[in-house]
């Protein structure tokens, strides 16, 4: 045991050795161990503690906590946008193909940090996306994509704060806060209830909108690869490969959401229109005899309005399941 304690040391030294000596002391930034285990508390807590607790009590109703809660999270969101923005990226003090890290202690550079830090932070108050889905016993969206997406991004923005809480890499926590301005905007509108829900109809949009982020960042971070910037490469690579990995997973997400659903779909309708004329064939014939032409005639128009009838019902039926079926959005 002391051995392995005499490693962690070893590894706090050479982190506080490189780390930025302003946040080194404040909340959660002396050791990675912290934001670690509460990483991996939460994966432990939506993938097996939570559906365990809930396998057999019945689900929350959480309208008016979820309201509140996505009402609070866009405003959140807002000003952290802000924030950052007029550190630097909205004020015209920063550019877009290379900031350095400005380390020094002037008012607007320290504004920039603390806007770094409370970004790190928004990453833990959205854990709640998944715990809300869990006590609504909505597992479903407790998909692989999500936990992912929401159990690294801590661990990912702690190392920014920790050695870079500035400069280059906040471009990623401005855009990113402006997409969840728009992603828990729409989640509020949804908790408001069905009335809105014809309002709705971007949803899908939601997740491409967070691919072209994605892009965005990883255009803007790997530029420095071709460009002499003082900016460390190594925080380059880390945050254009997440912008790579979390790219794929979406556009992933995105196909099986809403591609391969319509696809469904219209198999579901062809099979449906197979069905209702077998059906028809099968009612032409009684007692494997044949009636008179004139019957057979107007039978076979009957029949035939049948079939369209029931295709067109079975194509509703299919289309209906397809829109009542509500798959988390990336964005989540």
């Amino acid at each position: 045991m002391s051995i392995v304690m005499q490693y962690v040391d070893r590894f706090h030294e050479i982190l506080d050795k490189n780390a930025d000596a302003r946040t080194t002391n404040w909340f959660l930034m002396q050791s990675p161990f912290p934001t670690l285990l509460l990483c991996l508390g939460y994966v432990y807590l939506v993938k097996v503690l939570g559906p365990k607790v809930m396998e057999n009590r019945k689900p929350f109703q959480l309208r008016n906590v979820m309201i509140a809660y996505n009402l609070f999270q866009v405003i959140f969101s807002t000003w952290i946008f802000y924030e950052i923005g007029m550190s630097g990226w909205l004020t015209g003090d920063y550019s877009l193909r290379c900031q350095p890290v400005d380390y020094s202690d002037r008012p607007q550079v320290l504004r920039m940090v603390h806007a770094s830090w409370w970004y790190y932070f928004s990453k833990f108050t959205e854990f709640f996306d998944t715990i809300f889905f869990v006590l609504r016993k909505k597992n479903n969206h407790v998909s692989t994509l999500h936990v992912i997406h929401h159990g690294c991004m801590p661990m990912s923005v702690w190392f920014g704060v920790k050695f870079t809480p500035g400069g280059h890499s906040t471009f990623f926590g401005l855009l990113n806060s402006f997409v969840h301005i728009v992603m828990y905007s729409y989640y509020l509108l949804a908790a408001l209830g069905p009335q809105v829900q014809p309002y709705l109809w971007w949803k899908k949009y939601l997740t491409a909108f967070q691919m072209v982020q994605f892009i965005a960042i990883m255009i803007h971070a790997f530029q420095l690869l071709f460009i002499d910037c003082n900016y460390p490469k190594a925080f380059v690579w880390w945050i254009g490969l997440h912008a790579v990995m979390f790219f794929f997973l979406f556009n992933e997400f995105y196909k099986q959401s809403y591609s391969e659903k319509k696809q469904r779909a219209q198999n579901a309708a062809l099979a449906a229109m197979a069905a209702a004329t077998g059906a028809c064939m099968a009612n032409g014939i009684s007692n494997g005899k044949i009636d008179n032409n004139k019957d057979n005639e107007n039978s076979s128009q009957i029949k035939r309005r049948d079939a369209a009838d029931y295709y067109v019902k079975g194509e509703s039926i299919a289309a209906n399941e397809m829109n009542l079926r509500k798959p988390y959005t990336a964005t989540e």
